[in-house]
């Protein structure tokens, strides 16, 4: 065997979703991020269009990113179902983060690969880096939704107009124990067509 697939399964089985509320104070590393954009950079690719963009923001630009993911909330969310609590996250996810990589989508400009291939494939480079992620011990939150889909979002992030925001990676080292995970069986999801 090429590689111990032991070690592949179990870092597999081991990539978790840790929220930055549960982030340390520990720092990560800039080389780190560098490695796991690398890893991202080797996923699958339709057509070697290599659709994935990303744009890395720490320090102050981190704390801008979070103000402004906090006004979208605001400036979109009705009186009835705002949650002041879920404003200050934002706030609170600046200090607690080190990093947050907005994923994009660069957008083919022949348009020849369907769009959900070039979705598919940013979505494997994501995985790549969450992967390299928990071989560090550095938690990952992809989050998705209302504001990274927004029009503010995508003109902050200078995406041209095919272009999109597919998401925001949080990263950060857990304070507590790495979390256990748990799925249903796979033979449950599986059907074979012999």
């Amino acid at each position: 065997m090429k590689y111990n697939l032991s070690e592949i399964i179990a870092l597999i089985k081991d990539r978790r979703t840790i929220y930055p509320e549960k982030y340390k104070s520990r720092k990560v590393h800039k080389e780190q991020i560098e490695t796991m954009l690398e890893a991202a950079n080797w996923a699958p690719t339709h057509g070697m269009t290599e659709p994935w963009r990303f744009k890395v923001f720490s320090g102050n630009k981190l704390r801008e990113l979070m103000h402004l993911m906090a006004e979208i909330y605001r400036d979109t969310t009705s009186p009835d179902q705002f949650m002041e609590s879920k404003y200050q996250r934002y706030a609170e996810r600046a200090e607690k983060t080190s990093y947050v990589i907005a994923v994009c989508m660069k957008r083919q400009d022949s348009e020849r690969i369907p769009e959900i291939e070039e979705v598919m494939a940013v979505a494997c480079a994501v995985q790549n880096m969450m992967l390299i992620a928990t071989a560090y011990g550095i938690g990952t939150f992809w989050s998705t939704g209302g504001g990274v889909f927004s029009e503010r979002l995508h003109n902050y992030l200078n995406l041209g107009s095919k272009d999109k925001c597919l998401g925001l990676i949080y990263l950060g080292y857990p304070e507590d124990e790495w979390p256990k995970g748990k799925r249903g069986i796979i033979y449950n999801k599986v059907e074979w067509y012999d």
